[in-house]
């Protein structure tokens, strides 16, 4: 990559399900117009063995592609980290779409405020019918103070106010939070949690993901939906982020009291 001297690591998981969704995928973000000097490198993780990504993906030296063991997508993404080169890294579900303009608006943030350690922005939902809807991100745009989203997810029943998908987050950050947490679903919405507990943040208005909606994904299936795996996996997530901000954001632990 001649004259780039800044990467962005994008990092996908990708199982059989989704991996029809893969160039797509790569069509939102080959498209991307990013600031002078920077280019981003993209590190697919196959869950499960090899599910054909090679397939069905164009040859583009900035493509990484592993396999792993079926572990989930929070391992895969974590495993994956093991490739990263960039500064930032970028959440890419297998079957979402980046919007012209998302990658260089995380960018930018995180180049000109050095005291903010990750960025999410609004998304919309991308229906069967190729038609879009809603608009997720009740934040107010800009900085996000530390334990904010915490606080808000707990008010919403465990609904997060931003979406956990639109994630861009400082590299050395989220390898000091130990990259996805290690659990069947919600690993995205607990790494925002963390995040959110020991840094500040900041929420980009423009739309800058397109959520697929679909049958086959994991927030579908019934397992993700049963009511005893959510209470103890928001319980875990709840007692992570509140153990990290009680670790690195003492005065932070005023904000967020303890439930009884």
């Amino acid at each position: 990559m001649p004259g780039v001297t800044r990467l962005v690591s994008v990092v996908t998981a990708v199982h059989r399900r989704s991996v029809r969704f893969l160039g797509a995928a790569y069509e939102s973000l080959a498209a991307q117009v990013l600031p002078d000097g920077w280019d981003w490198q993209w590190l697919v993780q196959e869950d499960g063995g090899s599910v054909g990504a090679s397939r069905v993906l164009p040859r583009d030296d900035r493509i990484s592609i592993a396999s792993g063991r079926p572990f989930g997508p929070g391992v895969a993404r974590t495993y994956a980290l093991a490739r990263a080169d960039g500064e930032f890294v970028k959440v890419l579900d297998a079957d979402d779409l980046l919007t012209r303009g998302s990658l260089a608006r995380d960018i930018d943030v995180l180049s000109m405020l050095p005291d903010v350690g990750w960025t999410t922005c609004r998304a919309r939902d991308l229906l069967p019918d190729g038609t879009t809807a809603g608009v997720s991100g009740a934040l107010a745009p800009g900085r996000v103070r530390r334990g904010d989203v915490l606080r808000r997810w707990i008010e919403d029943g465990h609904r997060p106010p931003v979406h956990p998908a639109t994630l861009c987050i400082r590299r050395g950050l989220l390898l000091n939070l130990g990259g996805w947490m290690a659990l069947p679903a919600g690993e995205d919405t607990g790494l925002l949690l963390a995040a959110d507990a020991v840094a500040e943040g900041y929420f980009i208005s423009p739309v800058g993901l397109l959520y697929r909606k679909w049958p086959g994904q994991l927030t579908a299936q019934f397992a993700h939906l049963h009511p005893d795996e959510r209470t103890h996996r928001n319980a875990v997530i709840e007692a992570r982020a509140r153990a990290l901000a009680n670790t690195f954001a003492r005065s932070w632990d005023q904000v967020v009291q303890p439930t009884a």
